[in-house]
């Protein structure tokens, strides 16, 4: 029911659409697992679902919210330095997002707690409200520590949210290279720890559909916790709902 509510907002008429008061920044796994074609993937790899999805989210998001992309993983084989500013914080960012995720060629490796970092920065997260919604395949295998980041993120913050969705995420069958897989239930990703400190939400999708639903609830203009009465007319009728935007 709130997914499809929330369809609607975004489908509506930009006229009649509040803006986003919050600017966002999608972090995108660009590591070489998001090239891997394997049982689970069907006859797509991970990262061209993720464009699919992304491309298909953006035209109604773009009417209502600012937004800015930071990747990770392409880089020299094996890297962990591959994390990028691809744009920051933009009105009508649908073409910019399609453009830089279709020329995206996944490689390297997993640093997404300083990935996650990084776009904070951008957003200017000590000083204002701010979004990160991270779209990763898997876990930190770059020495980061999602877990302890969480923790000071969400205590400098001014208004920090980070949302987290995971698309066909692994468990971290390489917990000796991750100091916090302790830290987490069996079979979640070490980036939930990144939500969790920060009131976002970890949402584990499996399908094309799931990771769209994902990505317009977080990226949408979230209801937050009421919905608004519109003033009554002078016959007594009361017009449509006015949203709260965040």
């Amino acid at each position: 029911m709130r997914a499809a509510f929330l369809s609607l907002v975004l489908t509506m008429p930009a006229a009649a659409q509040a803006p986003c008061a919050t600017d966002a920044m999608v972090v995108f796994d660009g590591s070489a697992s998001m090239a891997e074609i394997g049982f689970d993937t069907g006859a797509t790899n991970r990262i061209t679902d993720a464009r699919a999805a992304m491309a298909r989210v953006m035209p109604d998001v773009e009417k209502v919210r600012r937004i800015g992309l930071v990747t990770y993983g392409p880089g020299p084989e094996g890297s962990c330095d591959g994390i990028r500013l691809r744009f920051p914080p933009m009105s009508a960012a649908a073409a910019q997002m399609k453009a830089e995720l279709d020329a995206l060629e996944p490689n390297g490796l997993t640093p997404l707690a300083a990935a996650v970092q990084h776009a904070a920065e951008v957003l200017s997260y000590r000083l204002q409200p701010a979004i990160v919604v991270l779209v990763t395949d898997g876990n930190e295998t770059c020495g980061g520590r999602p877990c302890a980041l969480g923790r000071t993120l969400a205590a400098t913050a001014a208004d920090l949210t980070i949302h987290v969705i995971g698309y066909k995420a692994e468990s971290d069958f390489f917990s000796w290279n991750n100091p916090e897989a302790s830290q987490i239930p069996k079979g979640d990703t070490v980036a939930k720890c990144l939500s969790d400190a920060t009131g976002g939400r970890f949402v584990s999708t499996q399908t094309v559909e799931e990771l769209v639903e994902a990505l317009q609830e977080t990226l949408g203009c979230a209801l937050i916790g009421q919905i608004q009465p519109a003033p009554r007319t002078k016959s007594g009728s009361t017009p449509a709902v006015m949203l709260a935007p965040s």
